[in-house]
């Protein structure tokens, strides 16, 4: 059973990212474009949530694709931990109570990805075989 899955890593890796990032962009998005749900205020580019809303697009294509995987999780994770606890720690201890499970999460799996790469179907690893 060990082979069997360990086959499979690479390939999972690379759909644990894709998904990943697949999410996290749709913040991006609603952040800058008002999609795919409405923005919940004005965008203003040179502000946090312009920065954030950037990172969250821009970083999440680029994590989509396997494109400099490790420097970009690298940086969204170090992001998503700024923004629990900018945001989501003073409203309370327990994530659960303060609506930063969604923002832990990516924070882990982000520096997860730091360490494991892009997996087997990503850009990075087609500039390796080059």
């Amino acid at each position: 059973m060990d082979s069997f899955l360990n086959a499979w890593r690479p390939l999972v890796l690379s759909l644990v990212r894709m998904v990943t990032a697949f999410l996290f962009m749709q913040h991006g998005g609603q952040k800058i474009l008002g999609f795919p749900a409405a923005s919940r205020g004005e965008f203003e580019l040179f502000s946090l949530i312009g920065a954030a809303g950037v990172l969250e697009l821009f970083g999440g294509a680029l994590l989509l694709v396997g494109l400099y995987t490790r420097p970009v999780a690298f940086l969204l994770s170090g992001q998503m931990a700024v923004a629990y606890f900018m945001v989501h720690h003073p409203r309370g201890f327990w994530p659960l109570n303060n609506g930063g499970e969604l923002a832990i999460m990516f924070c882990f799996v982000f520096f997860y990805l730091v360490f494991a790469g892009g997996g087997s179907f990503s850009l990075d690893r087609l500039q390796r075989r080059r």
